[in-house]
Order: structure tokens, then C-alpha cells, then sequence
């Protein structure tokens, strides 16, 4: 099932994906799970949202390919390297990456990323996935010279638009299969790597972040990027894929 968040008409609802269409949900699917009010709308009518706010965090973590920590001289970590960013700066399909003007050097990072559907704490990484609502794709965007020069990572990868999230969740989605990650700037193919080249997997990453603090239902998690990352400028196109989950895009502006 494919789940869409999205605006019409002045107002802002969920549905479910049906083809060309939105089967209209009674509420949050969250909350309120998958009850419909008899309502469809065409999805070439609507304005896409990001397919979740998140409650009170995205937890992302890095140096989690092996082929990106060595494109920076890094190690890869022996466990999973853990930041925060804040929900401020989740945006959804369409809307603009926008450059502050602190930095010099802004870069995308195509990432999956999972959606957290019960509060979790202490989870086994063996019934991870039950506290799983669904996946969809994000951009660990990333102000490459404040990370470097500030020693921690907060600000650089937390500014306004700087987690793009989106178009869907697909609640039918195994990260272990054979889906591919591909990122394209402008057209071109800056990043392609299958999902299995992940250092820590999906339900390891569950399991350790739950350890540390309690997941929130809609909280998201990012699950690291492949190599290829590079910088996005004013004019530029950025597009990341998932085999299954379908193409996040957005445009890329100056403050």
C-alpha cells in the first residue's frame, strides 16, 4: 500500500495511491488507520506533501556505505554513527532545497528512509520491523564545509529544506531485496548503489537507535548514502530514486 499526504483544495489529507488517484482516508493512517470517506481525487490535482511531519525527530546515520566513508578518508564506523536533524527541516516532493548563505558548499545525499508507525524502545533488531509503518526516500542535504569546520554535524545537516522526504510511504517494502538507490542531478547520474550495500542494516539500525532513545510514531529514520555525493547549486534539479518507492525531486535555490 502506497500512502500520500498531500493538499487540495486549501486543506491538507492522506490517501492511498490507486493508480492515477488518491482513495481519500477519514484521517492520519497513523492514528486513525485506513478508514476512507468514499472520496477520490486525481493525483494530478493535488499538491504532494511530504508524506510525514515527524513528532519529534529524524535520526540519520552516517558512514553507513563503505564506498562513501572511503570517498572522505573515513573508516567505517564499527557501530552505527548516529546525528539528529530537526523536523524543521523536513520538506516534501517538489519544494526547494534552499542554500543558506552560511555556507559555501551545500551537497545532496540520497537516502531511504523508514518511517516509524508505534513508539519504540529497546527493540530487537529480530521484531524491528514491527514497529515499521512504512519507507520512502530522503536527501540528507548537507552544508559540507560547516560540518567540517564545526567538529559536530547539527547545524550542517540541520537548516530549513535540508530533509527532503517523499513522494509516498510504501508499506510493502523490503530494504533487504534487490531495490536500487540512484541519485541524478540535472539528469545526471551522480550515485547508484543497491540497498544491500549498506553497512548496518535496517532492523540493526532500529534496534541500536531505539537502545539510546525512544522512537515516536512518524519519526523517520535516514540509513546513510552511497558514494557520489557532490554539491547542488542554485538552478539545479535534484532527483533520487528507490526501485519501489518511486523518484523524490526538488528544485535547488539560493536563500
Amino acid at each position: 500500500m502506497r500512502i500520500a499526504r498531500f493538499s487540495h483544495q486549501d486543506a491538507i489529507t492522506y490517501g492511498i495511491v490507486d493508480g492515477g488517484e488518491l482513495v481519500v482516508l477519514a484521517g492520519d493512517p497513523m492514528f486513525a488507520g485506513y478508514e476512507t470517506t468514499g472520496d477520490r481525487v486525481p493525483v494530478a490535482d493535488v499538491a504532494l506533501l511530504a508524506p510525514v511531519i515527524p513528532r519529534s525527530k529524524v535520526v540519520a546515520v552516517g558512514r553507513n556505505y563503505r564506498d562513501h566513508a572511503a570517498e572522505f578518508g573515513n573508516d567505517v564506523p564499527a557501530e552505527p554513527l548516529l546525528f539528529l536533524k530537526p523536523n524543521t527541516s523536513v520538506i516534501g516532493p517538489g519544494d526547494a532545497i534552499v542554500r543558506p548563505p552560511q555556507s559555501q558548499r551545500t551537497e545532496f545525499e540520497g537516502e531511504l528512509a523508514v518511517v516509524i508507525g508505534r513508539i519504540a524502545k529497546n527493540v530487537p533488531a529480530e521484531k524491528a520491523h514491527e514497529y515499521v509503518l512504512g519507507y520512502t526516500i530522503g536527501n540528507d542535504v548537507t552544508a559540507r564545509d560547516l560540518q567540517r569546520s564545526d567538529g559536530q554535524w547539527s547545524r550542517a545537516k540541520g537548516f530549513d529544506s535540508f530533509c527532503p522526504l517523499g513522494p509516498a510511504i510504501e508499506t510493502d517494502f523490503d530494504p533487504a531485496g534487490a531495490a536500487r538507490l540512484t541519485t541524478r542531478v540535472n539528469g545526471e547520474v551522480r550515485q547508484d548503489a543497491p540497498l544491500t550495500d549498506m553497512v548496518f542494516s535496517v532492523p540493526e539500525i532500529i534496534a541500536y537507535a531505539s537502545a539510546a532513545f525512544t522512537l515516536l510514531p512518524g519519526d523517520v529514520i535516514l540509513t546513510g548514502t552511497p558514494a557520489g555525493v557532490g554539491e547542488i547549486r542554485a538552478g539545479d534539479v535534484v532527483e533520487v530514486e528507490i526501485t519501489g518507492l518511486g523518484i523524490l525531486r526538488n528544485t535547488v535555490r539560493d536563500a
